[in-house]
């Protein structure tokens, strides 16, 4: 058998209402029971699932049950409080898509920043730094502050810089939703064309036609459980079921 790419065990993770959640380094190695306090709820807990290179999976559920924070898990971004999760592989996170990139900086210096935080050395940023600036369409742009961008240009360079990543793990979470048609549908085919290449794909989205267009499998999430994990158009029949959503 094919070793999992991704894999969850046991998975649990909580915050607190209405205030920002923090942890002390001795909440690291205290129990479950010793971590709960009042105020505070599970995103989601025993959550278990294996995913096999090549898989593209969507996460289905209504807000706040724990769809962007399953992929912040994954990508490593905060920790559980329950349980693990391995991946055997690296990660090309389009997640909070413009975190990361600093305000006052070029688009130019952004590019080589960001691009080399995620792994890519500067020989390898300069080869392929004016596809980059094309995918984004702002060649007139390149030294120009990136405080000074519109939000749909921060996006396009984001998603433009990640999406020249080699990691065989992509995490999608409603990047997709923003910005122009046109370039939507850019961002649509890049991704057809690393699902070609056999990446794996994580892909958080409301949008029905996205998922079934990427998606195979399906994990549906609600009220801090996994209620179903299967082929996607099984899952997204039990989400518009239990919810009375029409499908699209």
């Amino acid at each position: 058998m094919t070793e999992p790419i991704i894999s969850v065990t046991d998975l649990g993770i909580h915050f607190r209402r209405n205030k920002a959640r923090r942890r002390s380094f001795k909440d690291l190695f205290a129990g479950s029971a010793r971590r709960s306090r009042p105020g505070e709820f599970w995103a989601f807990r025993n959550l278990s699932f294996d995913v096999a290179p090549g898989e593209a999976i969507g996460v289905v559920g209504r807000n706040g049950q724990g769809k962007s924070t399953l992929l912040k898990l994954v990508a490593g971004v905060i920790l559980p409080d329950e349980g693990r999760v391995r991946v055997n592989a690296g990660v090309a996170p389009l997640i909070e898509i413009t975190g990361g990139f600093v305000s006052d900086l070029s688009v130019r210096d952004n590019v080589y920043l960001t691009a080399g935080l995620h792994g890519m050395t500067k020989a390898e940023v300069a080869a392929r730094f004016d596809e980059i600036i094309a995918f984004a369409e702002i060649e007139d742009f390149v030294d120009t502050p990136y405080k000074h961008l519109s939000s749909g240009m921060k996006v396009r360079i984001a998603f433009s810089v990640i999406a020249q990543l080699d990691e065989p793990v992509i995490l999608v979470d409603e990047v997709l939703a923003v910005g122009d048609k046109a370039f939507r549908e850019k961002c649509y085919g890049r991704i057809d064309e690393l699902l070609s290449a056999g990446r794996t794909l994580f892909f958080v989205s409301h949008n029905e036609r996205d998922l079934r267009r990427f998606c195979s499998r399906g994990i549906y999430l609600d009220k801090g459980k996994l209620v179903l994990d299967g082929p996607i158009a099984d899952v997204l029949d039990r989400y518009n079921a239990d919810y009375n959503n029409p499908t699209p």
